[in-house]
């Protein structure tokens, strides 16, 4: 597997040369549409990206966890999650290697 990330760079780029805005245009564009999906996010909701997947914040309650070392118990505080559910066209994407 190729160790390449795909960074806000990279978007803004492909919508440059995709879309035919500006350099600037294009990446305001990308910083716009994160910072939705962020506040959205951040508010309780889902973000749902039909043939992507849907990411959506989950609450996890307190409970006790165990260091592997030692064995002593530790108390994990209540936190909030981001997970990310990919949809079936997004599995079977990844699944076949992107030949589709």
């Amino acid at each position: 597997m190729a160790d390449k990330t795909l960074t806000r760079m990279d978007l803004s780029e492909a919508v440059f040369r995709e879309v035919g805005l500006s350099r600037n245009e294009s990446a305001q564009l990308v910083e716009s549409v994160l910072e939705h999906m962020s506040d959205a996010l951040v508010n309780g909701e889902q973000v749902k990206i039909s043939s992507f997947g849907t990411f959506s914040v989950r609450d996890k309650s307190a409970r006790v966890g165990r260091n592997p070392k030692t064995g002593e118990e530790v108390p994990i505080n209540p936190r909030r999650v981001l997970t990310f559910r990919p949809s079936h066209l997004m599995k079977d994407r990844v699944a076949s290697g992107n030949k589709s």
